[in-house]
């Protein structure tokens, strides 16, 4: 089975397919691939699988995945609250 996780980029560097940028999910940082998703912009969230952005998805569902993850202890909550 393969698991795609939502991150928000926090920046970017290259260009076309050396794109690349550092994505936060929930506080850790990750470089991430970002050639798949030229659209993507600093502050988009992004679905990330095996190091690669395969998509974007809006603040709303990253935000619902979040908190599955929290629920099943695989993330923890920032300061033992909800997301924010």
């Amino acid at each position: 089975m393969c698991l795609a996780v939502p991150g928000q980029i926090v920046d970017l560097d290259g260009e076309e397919i050396f794109r690349r940028g550092r994505v936060s999910f929930g506080g850790l940082l990750r470089e991430v691939s970002l050639s798949c998703v030229p659209e993507a912009v600093i502050g988009d969230y992004v679905l990330v699988h095996a190091g690669f952005a395969i998509g974007v998805v809006d603040e709303v569902e990253a935000r619902r995945v979040f908190d599955h993850l929290c629920a099943i202890g695989e993330l923890p909550t920032p300061a033992g609250e909800e997301w924010q």
